[in-house]
């Protein structure tokens, strides 16, 4: 009975680290596009 435990522990462990992944992907994402759609700092001395 343990190696239903292996079945169905290994491939939702897998799902969760592929979905833990994209989440990350999309903070990095989202951070880069804020970053890009922010206005640039005033030069100093204009």
């Amino acid at each position: 009975m343990w190696y239903f435990a292996w079945l169905l522990g290994l491939p939702l462990a897998a799902v969760f680290a592929v979905l833990n992944a994209m989440w990350l992907e999309m903070q990095r994402d989202r951070k880069l596009t804020e970053m890009d759609d922010a206005p640039a700092p005033a030069a100093i001395g204009e």
